[in-house]
């Protein structure tokens, strides 16, 4: 299978800073501009990188040179050389899929194949919906290996289409090969927007114009176990999007679900996807902002049995740190005083750069502020699908509080 005429590819040889050295030895994907001390000769994308150690010219690492990022070379192999060719590809992609069979052994065709770095694959994110695989780039590293992915992707997962999704900053810089964002490479797709199962529970994601590669399979684990909690209960969520959260709750037999988001056309996937499924709830919507929405149900005085609040990321950068905190600590406060006595507040962060720790720490005492006493039920992070190997790729956390 060709999807891209051959990109020829050179070999570089890299050292590092002391500093750099260690991480490599401890395995981190990533390697930065300022931490290169020697190079023999200019990269391109998707160049091989040996790095070698600077007292003993031993092999630390190889990795994929990419000019147009601050992290220069993404690491793919540790500790001993092996050939990077369609046999290492094929070998790191069925392992990759093997790590999620326990998944697919549930009533379950929705799931993360390939998670960047901590797959080995930094800047590249493979999902599947049912039949299509939904492939999503980050890096021009992976232009000359593309039809060696795309084939080992699709002996894995059996998928019969493939569509390709370029981030908005690779699209901006260098070069893309022909391929545009949304493109299908493989097989026919007859509709944009592909229903899948999660959990027995029916969605929908549009693969083609949907956020990432059409959905957000990262949270499936807490969906379900907020559709567990749900029979018979009046449910609250906020940041609700495309309604994981709802539409989980609404199977489980809850008697109310509000999902309240900033954005109408989301709340209108959300009903659409409660409509993918029988039930007896009624679902009710709120087009607000959620500080705004949340503060209007404290001052009616409503209270729910659950609440959700699972904002997007608040800290994309180091300059939002404090900003984040501070809006997870409003959120906990807000959300606190929605929960109806014996009730539950689950509280999310999607922000790598807020420590679980941080987090938890901060949920905590914003409850405790509000002269509310609360019990840890418990702590999630990733579902299988979304292993970590290293502490910038630890972004979920979830939090579960019983409100006395």
């Amino acid at each position: 299978m060709n999807i891209l005429a051959s990109i020829e590819t050179k070999r570089l040889a890299v050292k590092v800073k002391s500093a750099a050295e260690k991480m490599i030895k401890k395995e981190h994907p990533w390697i930065f501009e300022n931490s290169i001390t020697k190079q023999n000769i200019e990269g391109n994308a998707g160049d091989l990188v040996i790095i070698y150690d600077q007292k003993k010219n031993k092999f630390l690492a190889c990795g994929l040179y990419d000019p147009y990022s601050p992290i220069r070379i993404k690491l793919i192999q540790f500790k001993k050389p092996e050939k990077i060719d369609k046999d290492w590809f094929a070998k790191k992609i069925k392992h990759a899929y093997q790590k999620r069979l326990p998944l697919l052994e549930t009533v379950t065709n929705s799931y993360r194949l390939l998670f960047g770095e901590n797959d080995h694959f930094p800047g590249c994110i493979a999902d599947v919906y049912d039949t299509v695989l939904v492939i999503k780039l980050y890096s021009h590293i992976w232009f000359p290996y593309l039809n060696w992915i795309v084939k080992h992707l699709i002996q894995q997962s059996n998928c019969s289409t493939v569509v390709i999704r370029l981030s908005r900053s690779l699209q901006s810089k260098g070069e893309t090969f022909g391929l545009k964002d949304g493109q299908v490479l493989y097989g026919k797709l007859h509709d944009e927007v592909v229903i899948f199962k999660e959990h027995g529970v029916n969605f929908s994601a549009n693969v083609i114009k949907g956020h990432k590669t059409g959905y957000f399979l990262d949270h499936r684990h807490n969906r379900k176990r907020v559709g567990e909690m749900a029979k018979d209960k009046t449910v609250l969520d906020v940041f609700s999007y495309a309604g994981g959260f709802s539409v989980h709750a609404l199977h489980g037999g809850a008697k109310e679900v509000t999902s309240l988001d900033i954005s109408k056309h989301a709340l209108d996937m959300a009903k659409s996807n409660a409509s993918l499924n029988s039930h007896s709830g009624t679902h009710k919507i709120i087009v607000a902002d959620a500080f705004e929405g949340l503060q209007k149900l404290i001052t009616s005085q409503n209270k729910f049995d659950i609440v959700v609040i699972d904002p997007p990321s608040f800290a994309k950068q180091e300059s939002e740190i404090n900003r984040a905190k501070n809006s997870y600590a409003r959120l906990a406060k807000l959300g606190s005083k929605l929960v109806a006595k014996n009730g539950i507040l689950i509280l999310a962060s999607c922000s790598s750069r807020v420590s679980p720790e941080e987090f938890f720490e901060i949920s905590e005492n914003s409850i405790l502020e509000t002269n509310t006493s609360f019990e840890i039920i418990e702590k999630t992070g990733h579902d299988i699908d979304h292993p970590i190997i290293f502490s910038e790729g630890e972004y979920l956390k979830c939090g579960y509080y019983k409100i006395m």
